[in-house]
């Protein structure tokens, strides 16, 4: 490739003034940081902006549609989107200058996230590697995913980063609760409108084989307590997200 390969981080934001800091400061081998806020009330905006982020105000539209205003607002073709509570590992970091260097051999490329849970890194539960397609070529990619779970969707080539993206999640298990509360309420809202139809076998035998599956199957027991929680708390995800999902629904 001719030039060095740019890169345009992008972060979409709301009340995360205690992990965007962090977030930015990991991101000195990009040649911007673009933040999109959501209306936050914290001082989220101010401290972005105090360190050299482009901070875009928009009004929530969900996870996709802000992560695409972003891109598309971003002085340079090549994104690296990461969320506020993620940020780079000094490894990434060094793999990411040296692409820059070489320039680019595909369209887009994943990474592993490593997730910190209560305190502990988390390498089995099937969190870990978790590979998501972060770094993209905005021209062959985009954001998709009306609800939960939003992905870049790439039309072309797909490489590999050996790094880890470090994911910053729960500090306590009362911070886990409240974001599955929120997060289970959008993904029964998703089942509702594909027209999903809930029955007993969902809330039944969903949440107990979802905690065989990580805790046994996964290897969660080897996450020591941490992976215990994990277990339980995937099992009750499945079983708040069908019931959310069963109570939203017209009656049959």
């Amino acid at each position: 490739m001719g030039s060095e390969m740019k890169i345009s981080a992008t972060i979409i934001t709301f009340n995360e003034q205690a992990n965007i800091a962090r977030a930015i400061e990991s991101l000195r081998c990009c040649d911007e940081i673009v933040v999109v806020d959501s209306g936050s009330v914290d001082a989220t905006v101010e401290i972005a902006r105090r360190l050299g982020a482009r901070v875009i105000e928009h009004p929530w539209e969900g996870f996709a549609v802000q992560k695409n205003i972003a891109a598309e607002a971003a002085r340079y073709d090549w994104i690296l989107s990461i969320d506020a509570d993620e940020s780079l590992s000094e490894a990434l970091e060094a793999e990411l200058w040296q692409l820059k260097k070489r320039g680019p051999e595909y369209d887009a490329y994943t990474v592993p996230r490593l997730a910190r849970y209560l305190g502990r890194w988390i390498f089995h539960s099937g969190w870990y590697p978790d590979r998501k397609i972060r770094l993209y070529d905005r021209r062959k990619g985009r954001w998709v995913g009306n609800y939960v779970h939003e992905s870049v969707v790439v039309n072309g080539t797909v490489g590999h980063l050996k790094s880890n993206l470090l994911h910053y999640t729960c500090d306590s298990l009362t911070q886990h609760l409240e974001t599955m509360n929120r997060y289970t309420t959008l993904a029964a809202e998703q089942l509702v409108a594909q027209g999903v139809r809930v029955g007993w076998r969902h809330l039944l035998l969903d949440p107990p084989w979802t905690f065989f599956r990580t805790y046994f199957l996964k290897l969660g027991f080897l996450d020591g307590l941490e992976g215990l929680a994990i277990a339980y708390m995937a099992a009750l995800y499945n079983f708040l997200k069908y019931a959310k999902a069963r109570f939203m629904a017209p009656r049959q």
